[in-house]
């Protein structure tokens, strides 16, 4: 089974690291059977790189041989890649004269799209050492079964000796107000550096400065621009550690891209400052490895982190990331709960996915009384169409009628396959208890915490009176809900809601990027319309029906915008960073 292990090496200087790699293999593969999951899927990773989408597809890259990566079509079910970047240990001759004793385990990749390619860059070092080099690699395609998927060796963009101060590990991208484009990295050993890049070669510009950004037991740089000042998340406390790992995430910030950066309490990171904005909580230990991906409405906040309901293993988890008033970051699992932790989350109706029935959860008979089954019906006023979500925190839910307060549950509390749902008196169980992830589209899915199964409608129904239950995640219609709060007028369902429709690639360079209509009929005309945060309108064009990918060569400067995509009474509407 190792062979097909998700998991890929931690990195580090500390040399005992080499001894919990083995302990968290041991771990995933012969503790007990997992409980449910964040996210679904095989979703072992360490060192998630930032979110990157082509087509309809996200990909993450991670620590691993020959540089790991997983993928996944909806944002919630992950699936490892066919293969790695450096097939069979494979890799680039000049490594090994750089990094003496490199066996091909790399570390900690990060992949932005530019210039018309992919540009993969990564560590290449040994337990213990500055003795390292960032590489880069680049393609054309991500979709390994394209004919034209093939990685071209760009050779080092950066390295180091034992007598450097700073050590070449943990690259990461990002772009100031002007669009040029920069570069952190950095560990234990020295702290973190940046050093703008040239943005032809994605290297280094000559005679570039490497400003000292952050210091002491810091590792995992990211950078982030939002208005006028450029986000610093990195981690302190030790990695590789299973559940024992203190981990977490700080951040700081500055007006310039080189920074200093500073805490909310004025301390700069270069002094051990830092404001804490992720730990250890419940399941989710010494998270890990920021990255940033916004689509659809949602910024996503990837990382990894040691899962204490399976042995500890290390999986990739994707947090909701807000903002303050006083502009800083907030990061919660909880997608319909209060940023700061648990409390109500509020009153909702709950509607079935796109493409389903645009029917609504109903406690049937609408008396509220234990053992109710709980079934889909045709929209009506009435409190047992209503559900009150309190958020238990961590993203877990207790989801009660309206009508009465019972808990919705699985009968008998049965994690099995096709186990119905129905009301009861809450005593705590887990099987009364859900996960919520929000998937790509808007819709969430929810996980019973008894199993890794998921609330559905059984075999896809569109009959009002269908009673739900739970099975293994699949990806239907059926399996993803529209939670909306009571009163709104927001649209909940698919009549008035485009399903399967993907912007590609996020971000878009120089203001290009496709609109795939994905699987919708070629019955209607399309019109996308591309608006600025003030509200105008930069773009708007007519597509004709049997037009698939919408080419939309806008020219836009780089920032924030609307995109909406309108087929007949449908539509869809969602934000697109342009670099």
């Amino acid at each position: 089974m190792l062979s097909t292990s998700p998991v890929a090496a931690p990195r580090g200087a500390n040399p005992a690291r080499r001894h919990c790699l083995r302990l968290l293999l041991l771990l995933l593969w012969c503790g007990a059977a997992p409980r449910a999951h964040a996210l679904q899927g095989l979703t072992g990773v360490h060192d998630p790189s930032t979110i990157v989408k082509q087509g309809n597809t996200y990909w993450v890259f991670a620590t691993g041989q020959g540089i790991y990566s997983l993928y996944s079509t909806d944002l919630v079910n992950w699936t490892p890649g066919p293969r790695a970047v450096f097939v069979n240990n494979a890799y680039p001759g000049w490594i090994n004269t750089k990094v003496p004793g490199f066996a091909g385990n790399f570390w900690a990749p990060e992949c932005v799209f530019q210039n018309g390619k992919y540009y993969l860059y990564y560590s290449c070092s040994t337990f213990g050492s500055k003795v390292s080099a960032i590489g880069l690699a680049t393609n054309v395609t991500l979709d390994p079964a394209s004919p034209s998927y093939n990685w071209v060796d760009e050779g080092e963009v950066i390295s180091t000796n034992a007598n450097s101060p700073v050590n070449a590990i943990d690259p990461a991208v990002y772009r100031d107000a002007s669009n040029n484009l920069w570069m952190t990295y950095g560990s234990y050993f020295g702290g973190i550096r940046t050093v703008q890049l040239d943005a032809a070669t994605g290297k280094p510009l000559a005679g570039a400065t490497q400003n000292a950004v952050a210091n002491g037991d810091v590792e995992a740089a990211y950078v982030a621009r939002r208005g006028a000042f450029y986000y610093l998340f990195i981690n302190r406390g030790t990695c590789c550690q299973g559940i024992s790992s203190t981990y977490r995430i700080l951040v700081g910030r500055s007006a310039s891209p080189a920074g200093p950066f500073l805490d909310q309490n004025g301390v700069d990171l270069n002094a051990n400052g830092g404001t804490l904005l992720l730990s250890g909580a419940g399941r989710y230990r010494g998270p890990g490895h920021t990255g940033i991906f916004e689509e659809n409405g949602a910024t996503y906040f990837s990382h990894h982190y040691y899962d204490s309901y399976d042995n500890g293993a290390p999986k990739l988890g994707l947090a909701q990331l807000t903002w303050s008033a006083a502009g800083w970051p907030v990061v919660s699992r909880d997608w319909l709960g209060p940023a700061s932790g648990t409390g109500a989350a509020g009153r909702f109706t709950i509607a079935a996915g796109p493409a389903a029935s645009n029917l609504v959860w109903q406690s049937q008979g609408c008396t509220g009384a234990a053992g109710q089954a709980i079934v889909q019906a045709t929209p009506a006023a009435g409190t047992c169409q209503q559900w009150d979500f309190t958020a238990l925190g961590n993203g877990d839910y207790k989801i009660t009628s309206a009508l009465g307060g019972l808990a919705a549950g699985t009968a008998n509390c049965s994690d099995a396959n096709f186990a119905l749902l129905q009301l009861g008196t809450y005593t705590g169980q887990d099987c009364q208890q859900f996960h919520l992830d929000r998937a790509s589209d808007g819709s969430l899915v929810l996980a019973a915490l008894s199993s890794n199964r998921v609330v559905e409608v059984p075999f896809a129904s569109t009959a009002p009176g269908a009673q739900l239950g739970i099975f293994d995640y699949n990806g239907c219609a059926c399996q993803h809900w529209f939670v909306t709060p009571v009163g709104t007028t927001t649209a909940t369902a698919g009549s008035a809601r485009l399903a399967g429709v993907s912007l590609y690639p996020v971000p878009a360079e120089r203001g290009a990027f496709t609109v795939d209509l994905g699987p919708l009929p070629n019955a209607e005309a399309t019109t996308v319309t591309v608006t600025d945060l003030l509200g105008k309108v930069v773009y708007c064009r007519r597509y004709g029906p049997q037009q698939r990918q919408l080419a939309v060569a806008a020219g836009l400067a780089p920032g924030i915008y609307q995109v909406r995509v309108q087929r007949g009474a449908a539509s869809l509407t969602q934000k697109q960073t342009v670099q």
